[in-house]
């Protein structure tokens, strides 16, 4: 059974950092591109961040150069590293990999 469990959101002030991360069973991480999306209310979910098998890496212009994407294929963890956040940076996050979605973790940018 294949399941991508999302963690690591919460609630923080503009300018603050988070680190979600996405846990991975059921297929072989490794071998997959992962990615990061988000959906704020009453907008579509967006790609924030992806990365292959190789460690490459690309990012959505509305984040890039406050994001880094990474992965641990060990652990079968993806990570998303999310720095100086904004309140338009409010949305649920999620992950992605071969065609399956996790359920998401909320992220709160508010003072």
């Amino acid at each position: 059974q294949v399941q991508l469990v999302e963690s690591g959101g919460g609630l923080v002030p503009p300018g603050g950092s988070l680190r979600l991360s996405c846990t991975v069973s059921g297929f072989m991480f490794g071998r997959y591109a992962m990615s990061w999306y988000r959906q704020a209310p009453g907008k579509e979910r967006e790609l924030v961040a992806s990365i292959g098998t190789s460690g490459s890496t690309s990012y959505a212009d509305s984040m890039k150069g406050r994001i880094t994407i990474s992965r641990d294929n060990a652990k079968n963890t993806v990570y998303l590293q999310m720095n100086s956040l904004k309140p338009e940076d409010t949305a649920a996050y999620y992950c992605s990999g071969f065609g399956y979605w996790g359920r998401g973790t909320q992220v709160t940018v508010s003072s």
